[in-house]
């Protein structure tokens, strides 16, 4: 049986607002194995990258648990966190430009980290590790002394994986790493980050709303809605064994690179539900052209349908095919 580096249990993220308490992440369950990918898919505001986040410790949990090495990282003193496990657990973000320091340049970006980390190690040795890890992920010495704003999209978001890999982690969130970048430079970033999986162990929790990106590169996906979890299993079993309508609906979005091909398009009507202080319900049944009246008035439960693929649907074993 494979081993769990991640495991999260009922984990919350909840935000105060004049109106209420927004329900960011509510009460989300899942492991991520050593070694592999998940990937965690919805539409924007679905709760993905306060996951993310939240996992990073980035966010702090209004309840519930992520394991890591036997320890409850979500609850533990943040300057224990940060001692002990900061460098084992990083992120590369959504905007590359956004997330680096524009007075700085490459060389220093990258050695950001390792200085910080470790504020005790030669100046001589920070630089040879940072233009280790430049090497690493394709950026050429010619560009150390390049500012964030001199290079295109892709050497950005290089710079970015470049300092999540200066800490030499486990784990590292990608919060939508390509969705900003041309098509030609995503699958470059998206094959580097397999080869450098494949090369250092590494374990990720790929966050997108791409459907065609996710099916490349994970081995599990899990389904977001309105801050829950309403659908998971491995990649393959997902695009050809759907379940949950919402995910249904996910799917018949990606388009068919084939002008001779007709796709039915499921297209889904009626208002989101409000993510602050949500009914006891099912909170995909406002645009679910099978919602029933309990699912108006019941919270579905994720429920195992066939060995490792869970679903939060009243109606689940009416969709199975």
């Amino acid at each position: 049986m494979a081993e769990n580096l991640i495991e999260v249990r009922n984990l919350k993220k909840y935000f105060s607002t004049p109106r209420g308490m927004l329900h960011a992440v509510d009460n989300v369950t899942f492991n991520i194995e050593k070694g592999k990918t998940i990937g965690i898919v919805g539409e924007s505001g679905c709760g993905k990258s306060t996951l993310g986040k939240t996992l990073m410790r980035l966010h702090t949990a209004t309840s519930g648990e992520v394991i890591y090495q036997g320890q409850d990282i979500a609850s533990m003193p943040l300057k224990e966190f940060k001692k002990n496990y900061r460098s084992h657990i990083q992120m590369i973000f959504q905007d590359p430009y956004a997330s680096l320091d524009p007075r700085m340049n490459v060389l220093q970006l990258v050695e950001e980290p390792i200085r910080v980390q470790n504020p005790k190690l030669p100046k001589k040795e920070v630089e040879r590790q940072a233009q280790d890890m430049m090497n690493l992920v394709g950026l050429a010495k010619r560009l150390e002394s390049s500012y964030p704003h001199e290079l295109d999209g892709g050497r950005r978001q290089r710079i970015g994986i470049a300092r999540a890999l200066s800490l030499h982690p486990e784990f590292i969130v990608c919060d939508e790493p390509v969705s900003a970048l041309d098509v030609s430079i995503q699958a470059q970033i998206l094959n580097l980050l397999q080869d450098l999986q494949a090369e250092r162990g590494l374990t990720y929790m790929f966050i997108t709303h791409d459907m065609s990106v996710v099916k490349h590169i994970s081995d599990d996906i899990a389904v977001m809605y309105l801050g829950q979890m309403i659908e998971k299993c491995d990649a393959k079993e997902i695009f050809n064994h759907t379940i949950h309508p919402y995910s249904q609906a996910l799917l018949s979005a990606i388009p068919i690179p084939n002008v001779h091909v007709k796709k039915e398009r499921m297209v889904l009507k009626g208002e989101l539900t409000s993510p602050i202080d949500p009914k006891p319900c099912c909170r995909f049944a406002a645009r679910c052209p099978y919602a029933t009246d309990r699912c108006r008035s019941e919270e579905p439960v994720l429920r195992e349908m066939t060995p490792g693929h869970f679903v939060a649907c009243h109606s689940a074993e009416k969709f199975m095919k």
